[in-house]
């Protein structure tokens, strides 16, 4: 999941999400990027797709927040 933060005020929701979704996720990596007043978030996943989707979409709801997020073809989830 690709997360771009334009609104700071966003942040501290999506952490609390990210937090709730703890068991799934693998690894995370922020980038502030000061030049652009933008951050930058990548989030690794091991969960069922329906459960990816709903916290891609509570993340993307938020205001000044952008989300995109990619599947592998693995399809069990264990």
């Amino acid at each position: 999941m690709s997360i771009i933060v334009e609104n700071g005020e966003s942040v501290e929701r999506i952490n609390a999400l990210l937090h709730e979704s703890g068991e799934y996720v693998i690894g995370r990596m922020g980038i502030p990027y000061r030049k652009r007043g933008i951050s930058i978030i990548s989030v690794a996943l091991d969960a069922p797709q329906n459960t990816i989707a709903a916290l891609s979409g509570k993340i993307g709801s938020l205001p000044g927040v952008s989300v995109k997020t990619a599947y592998s073809g693995v399809t069990a989830y264990e």
